[in-house]
């Protein structure tokens, strides 16, 4: 007996590949619906060896259902998530909008899997931001042996975190350069992408700090351990899909790289390619389409006493956010649906 499963948003990025990891990874599925808004009413979406078309969200009755993963923004998440969960059905939400309610619990199954019996205080499980997931799952098997103090991070997201019309951007400025009287402005970013680097994503606060900041600060904080002290400066590259972090880590006690590199090579979900010479590290291009948080460049950091530092790399459609989502459903059915 499995599942009756909901993927609302299913005609984005994020929502495809969230269809396409249950069927990659054999989720145990009765019954599934596509859900979009009405203006994508009908728009066929893969399953597998299926083609779905979409439901209407307004419409939906969630009564019955099992799961339901949100990929869609924060505002009609707002509308529908509470719906569907007050309908029985459990939220797993990719958008922002839960992460930081003390209530609701913000999972990487790798990280903090036990946190998920929570999910009965709203009927609600957040996922957490696409640059906080793979750093917080590099970082917690450290954390783990010799307790992290401070994290500085500088990462290099990819466009399509932004979305469609932002992959859009990017290939037609990428091509304008070339054709002249072809070039195109920016519109989904404030400066130019193409050949560019843009040390700004989401919206500035007081402090100085954009959103995106903030959020790997606190999501670090709530997911691996409130007393690290985090850090971030968040910049958006020229990079189809693929996130990147240079993540520099103080601990409290001593950690030597070797061990360090033997730790990671054992921790759920990474992969450790440092080879120490030229291309003996991943790259974005090369993480495209895999489940695994890659580690490279792990070295020691001689200007303070405890310090290391390392390069995380990881595709951000995948454990960024649809992988995730969907390792939280096999937890969520493992340990607490059990049904499948």
């Amino acid at each position: 007996m499995g599942y009756k499963v909901v993927v609302v948003g299913a005609t984005g990025n994020v929502g495809k590949e969230m269809l396409n990891i249950l069927a990659e990874r054999e989720f145990p599925v009765d019954e599934i619906a596509a859900l979009a808004s009405r203006k994508s009413l009908g728009t066929e979406v893969s399953f597998g060896d299926r083609t779905l078309k979409t439901q209407d969200l307004e419409q939906f009755d969630f009564t019955g259902w099992d799961i339901a993963l949100f990929a869609i923004g924060s505002d009609a998440t707002k509308v529908y998530a509470p719906k569907a969960a007050s309908q029985g059905c459990v939220v797993i939400d990719n958008s922002s909008l839960y992460r930081y309610d003390p209530e609701i619990p913000l999972i990487v199954p790798e990280v903090n899997a036990d946190d998920i019996v929570r999910y009965k205080n709203k009927n609600i499980i957040a996922n957490p931001n696409c640059s906080t997931a793979q750093m917080v799952v590099a970082l917690k098997p450290l954390h783990d042996r010799a307790k992290i103090k401070r994290v500085v991070v500088a990462t290099y997201q990819s466009v399509s975190g932004t979305g469609k019309e932002a992959i859009d951007e990017l290939w037609e400025q990428t091509k304008g350069i070339y054709v002249p009287g072809q070039e195109v402005a920016p519109k989904v970013y404030p400066k130019q992408i193409a050949f560019n680097v843009i040390p700004h994503i989401d919206v500035f606060l007081d402090s100085g700090e954009t959103k995106e900041e903030w959020k790997m600060v606190a999501e670090t904080k709530k997911i691996v351990d409130p007393s690290i002290k985090v850090t971030a400066t968040c910049v958006r590259v020229p990079v189809f899909v693929g996130h990147s972090e240079a993540i520099n880590i103080e601990f409290e006690d001593f950690l030597d790289w070797e061990e360090a590199t033997e730790i990671l090579r054992e921790a759920p979900g990474v992969m450790v390619v440092d080879k120490r010479e030229a291309g003996g590290y991943i790259t974005p291009i090369e993480c495209v389409g895999e489940y695994a948080t890659y580690v490279s460049r792990i070295r020691q950091d001689s200007t303070i006493e405890n310090g290391l530092n390392i390069w995380c790399v990881s595709d951000n459609l995948r454990k960024g956010a649809a992988l995730n989502a969907v390792q939280i459903a096999e937890v969520l059915g493992q340990r607490c649906l059990k049904k499948g």
